[in-house]
């Protein structure tokens, strides 16, 4: 998959929001993307408008999305929907909501599969089920319950298993592991990495918490406001953070073998994306700010090999 300078908007009474600016990266084969930032910095936004799911008000407004040679905004509504499911699927962080309450699990399995391959028959599709359940770690006689009575880590796992039904090229999977226990969240990111490598798809992990990806992801892509501050490989972003930004959210993990460490706060809050501040969208809360940053947007500047910041302090020769 290739994005280029994608810019998604929402229109509103009050004025409009660009919630994802002029994004551009790509995704290969296998790889595992994750997607980091904090509560409306544009993550599932981004993620929505891979499979075309903007909610309005929302639009895409500038872009492209090159999906196989397809190019997805150019889709007709039956083909993009075909798309969906079959060479691109989304784990949404709810799966309660995801699931329908009255459909038992098996029902849900057999209406993806038939609906995109109409000459598989009921048993056929049953029987990819059961296989599936099992890839995802639940017993198959689970297919005759019903969503309430499946446990929260369950219930992502037949998220999962849903996703993967078709063996499709791509995974977004948005926040996968909201409202689990840690150990479940654990066991749920070591799933996804594990039918990454059995099916060989690529997947996107849109998450806020950044120790849950370093370790998980080829690439990573800080983004905040809307736009991407940061990009680069996984271990890139941990041994050489090149943005006051990334820096912040490094230093608010906790780690377990320091005893003396004192965790830090990004001091302030996002920005509201209806009032945004002139200039670099970070710099009220960035530590290294100076004048030029009060005054113009940065660009995205590399910064090493396939590593981008937008930061003005690489531009002029500082260390951050």
């Amino acid at each position: 998959m290739t994005v280029d300078a994608l810019t998604v908007e929402y229109w509103t009474r009050k004025g409009k929001i660009r919630a994802v600016e002029d994004m551009s990266f790509s995704l290969e084969k296998a790889e595992t993307l994750g997607v980091v930032g904090e509560s409306g910095s544009g993550k599932s936004t981004l993620g929505l408008s891979l499979i075309g799911l903007v909610p309005f008000p929302g639009r895409i407004t500038k872009g492209k999305i090159i999906l196989k040679d397809k190019e997805v905004l150019k889709l007709r509504k039956d083909d993009l929907r075909n798309l969906r499911g079959k060479e691109i699927c989304y784990v949404f962080q709810d799966p309660m909501t995801s699931l329908n309450p009255v459909k038992k699990i098996g029902a849900h399995f057999v209406e993806l599969i038939r609906t995109h391959e109409p000459q598989v028959t009921k048993q056929e599709a049953l029987k990819r089920a059961k296989k599936l359940l099992k890839d995802v770690g639940i017993q198959p006689e689970r297919l005759n319950d019903y969503p309430h009575q499946l446990s929260g880590g369950m219930r992502q796992r037949v998220m999962i298993g849903l996703a993967i039904a078709l063996n499709p090229s791509i995974v977004v999977a948005d926040e996968p592991t909201t409202a689990l226990d840690v150990i479940v969240q654990a066991k749920i990111l070591d799933l996804l990495n594990a039918l990454r490598d059995a099916y060989g798809m690529a997947l996107i992990l849109i998450t806020h918490d950044l120790s849950i990806v370093l370790q998980r992801s080829d690439r990573i892509m800080v983004m905040y406001a809307g736009h991407m501050v940061e990009y680069a490989p996984s271990i890139e972003i941990y041994s050489n953070p090149k943005h006051p930004y990334t820096q912040g959210l490094l230093k608010s993990i906790p780690n377990i073998e320091l005893a003396d460490q004192k965790l830090e706060a990004i001091s302030g809050s996002p920005p509201d994306l209806l009032d945004l501040p002139k200039g670099c969208r970070f710099w009220p809360r960035c530590y290294c700010a100076f004048e030029r940053c009060r005054m113009e947007a940065p660009p995205l500047i590399t910064t090493g090999t396939e590593h981008f910041t937008r930061c003005f302090l690489y531009e002029e020769g500082r260390k951050a």
